[in-house]
């Protein structure tokens, strides 16, 4: 805006200076006129002095011209022109604020949606640590709920699967529901404490033919204890 009101004010200045100069010259005398061009034509190989030759835009409006036309004619075309040429100039100028402030007003567009797009970003790093912490979770909880077998027990529980595989249906039943609920006892009296994965791992290496028949028979008894063993199953993971 100062840049705009310094021109014009420039502007202004110019069209006032002219339009005096013009109103001077218009008013001059037509005798001083003619006389001031015979002086001039007598002494036109004298040395003038010094500022007697103006110069600048209005040299040319104070010769006459070789044609005729006098210089109130060239004056004023000059003063059009520099009118014309200050509005140009103006105009100019006005265009150039409008593409600075069009240019403004595509920045803070981009700014506010670089600023949408930050926020966006943000809330997104949150829901995405959220999700990583939430797989993190479920990870370690089907950690938790594998049943893995490492090589040193293998070579037993084949063994010992290999001995359920030789006993009936109801005995080895009996065995495997007793193991998994706890309900043997010790030798010295006191209860143990069940391990009902030993039951499964042993399941596991059991013949399938033998481990259906030992299932069912564990489905009359307790056929909780028949589904738990079955879904835990699905949950043994042999070790590397």
């Amino acid at each position: 805006m100062n840049k705009k009101r310094i021109i014009i004010a420039a502007a202004a200045g110019l069209v006032s200076f002219a339009g005096a100069f013009a109103t001077g010259w218009l008013t001059k005398p037509t005798a001083a006129m003619g006389s001031s061009a015979s002086v001039q034509t007598t002494d036109a190989n004298q040395t003038q002095p010094l500022g007697a030759t103006p110069s600048g835009l209005f040299a040319s409006a104070l010769t006459p011209a070789g044609d005729g036309t006098t210089p109130r004619m060239l004056t004023e075309q000059q003063l059009k022109e520099l009118i014309y040429e200050v509005r140009e100039k103006i105009q100019d100028y006005n265009r150039k604020l409008q593409d600075l402030e069009k240019e403004k007003e595509r920045l803070q567009m981009a700014q506010q949606t670089l600023k949408n797009d930050i926020g966006a970003l943000g809330d997104l790093r949150v829901e995405l640590a959220a999700s990583v912490a939430d797989l993190k979770n479920e990870r370690e909880a089907l950690r938790k709920t594998r049943l893995e077998i490492e090589q040193v027990e293998k070579t037993n529980l084949v063994a010992i699967a290999a001995a359920y595989d030789k006993m009936d249906a109801t005995g080895a039943s009996e065995i495997l529901i007793n193991m998994a609920t706890g309900q043997s006892k010790t030798m010295a009296g006191s209860s143990g404490g069940p391990n009902i994965d030993d039951a499964v791992k042993i399941l596991y290496y059991m013949q399938d033919r033998t481990k259906a028949k030992v299932l069912t028979e564990i489905v009359t008894n307790e056929p909780a204890l028949a589904a738990l063993l079955s879904q835990k199953l699905k949950q043994v993971r042999e070790g590397t």
